[in-house]
């Protein structure tokens, strides 16, 4: 045998494996009897049957994430973007998906998940909810206006098809989303509401003269960020909104 051939001895570092799997997140107090069996458990610190008692599921969905409970405001203005985006309509990939596969005979239990397959991606999915919340920070400083002036005069439309000026924001069907506009007016009444959203009403204000305006992908991307949570949870936050 040649010294090339020669496999290195593995050697042991003597370290012991993890007896029990850990995680900040949900911990289950186990039963005197029997310690695979929980008697209890608890989200960030929550009694788990607590919450289930006396907070909403769009509550409980923040502290998953944000590892706190939301504030009355920050409760009122999550759910209300939970409700605006629950269904994203039957001309949405997603939708078209699901359809397609409950057409074809798919298993049911299936279906959901062929369609948050499509949901997760970076035309009106959750890609797209992440790059705009990561757009929406880097340009947090800078003038509405002005970011739109650059971006058109940089920028060339597209001969078909719709044009995402910015991710979160463009047309639709050639158009303004008229639905969603009508969604953005609705959360600027409410008092959660903070610098992400103000920033980017004003960003899509003077997109309607080139015929374009809020996607619920930025919708959904200025409140995430208004209640705190990082670009990364974005696109999950997104299929969980939609499903």
């Amino acid at each position: 045998m040649t010294k090339e051939n020669i496999k290195p001895v593995i050697k042991s570092r003597n370290e012991p494996f993890v007896d029990r799997v850990a995680t900040r997140i949900w911990q289950e107090i186990p039963s005197a009897h029997n310690p695979y069996i929980a008697e209890s458990c608890q989200c960030h610190g929550y009694d788990a049957l607590e919450l289930a008692e006396k907070r909403s599921f769009s509550d409980v969905i923040f502290l998953l994430h944000a590892g706190e409970l939301p504030s009355a405001q920050q409760s009122r203005l999550f759910e209300t973007l939970l409700v605006a985006l629950s269904n994203p309509g039957p001309r949405h990939p997603a939708t078209r998906a699901a359809m397609n596969a409950g057409v074809g005979k798919t298993n049911p239990a299936h279906i959901l998940p062929i369609s948050q397959s499509v949901m997760s991606g970076d035309h009106l999915g959750g890609g797209e909810v992440s790059a705009a919340m990561t757009f929406l920070r880097k340009n947090r400083k800078n003038t509405p206006e002005q970011v739109v002036h650059e971006l058109i005069s940089q920028n060339e439309r597209p001969e078909t098809g719709d044009w995402h000026i910015a991710p979160g924001f463009g047309s639709r069907f050639g158009d303004i989303d008229i639905i969603s506009e009508r969604i953005a007016t609705l959360l600027m009444t409410l008092p959660g509401k903070g610098p992400a959203l103000d920033w980017a009403n004003e960003f899509a204000k003077p997109l309607h003269e080139h015929n374009m305006g809020w996607l619920s992908t930025g919708l959904a991307a200025a409140v995430f960020l208004d209640l705190g949570f990082h670009p990364r949870a974005g696109a999950g936050l997104f299929q969980i909104t939609s499903s």
